[in-house]
């Protein structure tokens, strides 16, 4: 397998790799992350997730080229700006994807997976990957990190996996970049009424009551328990997880 970056290859060869191989877009946010994260955190567990399941098909050896995008680094997070954050609307993040969809597939890519680390950009990236198969003669797979995964014993908590700033994320920047992460981890207690749109109240509706952000203190759950070696048994099954979807959108659309 061969994996090189986009931004450091020449248009020749991006335009032979577009013949063969799969374009990785890894998307991602700025904005609040309580008081331990940093604002980026949603981008550089995007790209680390992805830089490790890459590393392993290159060890692997086989799947066809794979090219890395630079990460979009904005995405869609009003819900955020009450502390901080640098959001772009629906509309113009569903256009932007648009732009840098049809872009990839005039400079010859035909497969292409978009690997998503913020929960807001969920919906508008599935609706573009959707657009986009119906105006391009192209395949185009789309995911959420936190979706996929091996499963191997990775101490996994379904009831705050993805959350925000709270246990999950919070034990993945502890191994993925302590540096970034302030200390010590502030505790949480519990917050009543609790906030609908984490506990909704009846199975399959979608609730949102305004202030709730503000409301949580900016996290969904306490952080105070994550912990570096748990975070890294969770990036690994990620990654794990991310490579073997990537092998299997590759053996599918040979």
């Amino acid at each position: 397998m061969i994996h090189r970056k986009l931004s450091e290859a020449t248009w020749r060869e991006v335009r032979a790799a577009g013949e063969r191989g799969i374009a990785l877009l890894p998307i991602g946010s700025q904005e609040q992350h309580a008081a331990h994260l940093p604002m980026g955190t949603d981008t550089l567990l995007a790209e680390e997730v992805l830089d490790r399941a890459t590393a392993l098909l290159g060890r692997e050896g086989d799947v066809a080229e794979l090219v890395r995008l630079p990460a979009l680094p904005f995405g869609h997070s009003p819900h955020h700006l009450f502390a901080a954050a640098v959001s772009l609307s629906a509309a113009t993040l569903g256009a932007v994807l648009d732009d840098v969809l049809d872009s990839l597939a005039t400079s010859g890519y035909r497969r292409i997976m978009v690997v998503n680390g913020h929960g807001g950009n969920d919906e508008m990236m599935r609706l573009a990957v959707k657009r986009f198969a119906l105006r391009s003669d192209v395949t185009v797979a789309a995911c959420s990190y936190w979706t996929v995964t091996a499963g191997e014993g990775d101490g996994e908590r379904p009831d705050v996996t993805p959350g925000h700033a709270g246990w999950f994320e919070t034990s993945l920047m502890l191994a993925a970049r302590p540096d970034l992460v302030r200390t010590p981890v502030p505790a949480r207690g519990p917050v009543e009424p609790p906030p609908l749109f984490d506990n909704p109240p009846y199975p399959g509706l979608t609730v949102e009551r305004h202030g709730e952000w503000a409301r949580v203190g900016g996290s969904t759950d306490d952080a105070s328990s994550a912990d570096a070696e748990r975070g890294r048994r969770l990036l690994d099954a990620r990654a794990a997880g991310l490579a073997r979807a990537i092998r299997a959108f590759d053996a599918a659309t040979r």
